[in-house]
């Protein structure tokens, strides 16, 4: 697996870059502390040092990385929409042309960690639970539906629907889950709110 480590000159931000790029591709079962090396190019003694924890403790921040580079993602590619539907149809044509630049091979590191996890590994379930949480409250802050249990259960059922269109996706070696699903979600932030009882 290539992986591009434009601006990570420490062997510490190699190995994060590295850790990213496995999850990304193969979960955390593809992100053991050999082949986060292997790909980072780091000395193996370096990653007790920078990772005392080992393991869980680099995937944790590694995990708080890419959060902050797909909330930035999620602000990008709303920008400029005014209508809910509109950022959603916006959204969603970003997430396609994201899986496809990835050759259909990358999926949210999230999404792949969170298959990985076991009852002992519930301090990183945890660490995921908390990233698709900011998600889901960007989302919500993002598309307001008019009220904001509408807008945070709509926003996670746009989180649910990326999560699998990047399943179909990389199944299908197609970015149409994301076009199918960004449409029909689209469709229903332009119901009206249902009246209240």
């Amino acid at each position: 697996m290539e992986i591009d480590f434009a601006g990570a000159a420490g062997s510490r931000e190699r190995m994060i870059e590295a850790a990213i790029a496995l999850m990304r591709g193969s979960g955390l079962s593809g992100a053991g502390i050999n082949e986060v090396v292997r790909a980072s190019g780091a000395p193996k003694g370096s990653v007790y040092h920078f990772f005392p924890q080992g393991k869980q403790q680099l995937v944790a921040e590694a995990l708080a990385v890419y959060s902050g580079r797909v909330e930035a993602f999620i602000e990008t590619a709303v920008a400029g929409r005014r209508q809910p539907a509109g950022k959603v149809r916006a959204l969603f044509a970003a997430f396609a042309r994201r899986v496809e630049e990835g050759g259909f091979l990358r999926s949210c590191a999230g999404g792949t960690v969170s298959l990985d996890l076991d009852a002992e590994l519930d301090g990183l379930r945890q660490v995921v639970d908390a990233m698709f949480a900011e998600w889901i409250a960007l989302l919500a802050r993002h598309i307001d539906l008019g009220d904001a249990r509408r807008s945070a259960s709509f926003a996670g059922l746009l989180l649910t629907a990326i999560e699998g269109a990047y399943v179909r996706a990389r199944a299908e070696h197609s970015a149409q889950p994301f076009i199918e699903a960004g449409e029909w979600l689209a469709r229903l932030a332009e119901l009206p709110a249902p009246p209240r009882a």
